[in-house]
């Protein structure tokens, strides 16, 4: 099959359209029209044909796995799941994913340390941590080391009971929603008892001084 035409695409930068005689048309990109030697007029039999498509499908599942970890971090796990639900076959998502992580671009520590940054900075927990590690797919072998980096318990506790309360004391209705707020965010009942007997005492000696 002799090439009759090549083009860039005018949909996507990176796809180079190649027009075959008979009407198949190729869709690669400009790795493989450099790679193969391609050129209007070249014979190309069907084993090349097949080689072509198989290695564009590889460097655009490339293409596509660099700009979803350049929109948002990703743990290798979730990376892999979206190639697959954009149609890339496993092996291509795994070696686009050993690609980025040569590159530096794909990292689940650095990833893991990050989530455990957010959520501790948004008054979360150690469960709650744990459930977005593991959520997010992030492996557990990596899970100890991203939570040794997480503040100290009491004061993040601490943290959040000064901002919901604003300096107002509180009731047993009010003292007990507290509990089961914080509670909710995956700080464990011994802390969380802790830290408000902390503040008790705090507000009590802060009343006694009044």
């Amino acid at each position: 099959m002799k090439i009759e035409k090549i083009e860039r695409s005018k949909h996507k930068q990176e796809r180079v359209l190649v027009h075959l005689e008979g009407g198949d048309l190729l869709r690669i990109t400009e790795g493989e029209l450099l790679r193969f030697g391609l050129y209007v007029g070249l014979d190309i039999d069907a084993e090349t044909v097949v080689e072509l498509q198989q290695s564009a499908a590889r460097s655009e599942t490339r293409v596509r796995a660099a700009n979803m970890i350049s929109a948002r971090p990703l743990s290798r796990r979730e990376l892999v799941k979206k190639l697959r639900e954009k149609g890339a076959d496993a092996p291509d998502a795994e070696a686009a994913c050993d690609w980025l992580e040569e590159i530096g671009a794909l990292n689940d520590a650095d990833y893991a340390a990050m989530l455990v940054r957010h959520y501790s900075a948004a008054g979360y927990g150690e469960a709650k941590l744990r459930d977005e590690l593991y959520r997010r797919g992030v492996p557990r072998a990596l899970w100890e080391d991203a939570l040794s980096k997480s503040p100290n318990a009491q004061e993040a506790i601490a943290r959040v009971i000064a901002q919901k309360t604003k300096g107002r004391s509180l009731d047993e209705k009010g003292r007990k929603r507290l509990s089961d707020m914080l509670l909710r965010r995956g700080f464990a009942w011994r802390d969380v008892r802790a830290a408000l007997a902390e503040w008790d005492e705090n507000a009590a000696e802060f009343d006694y001084e009044e």
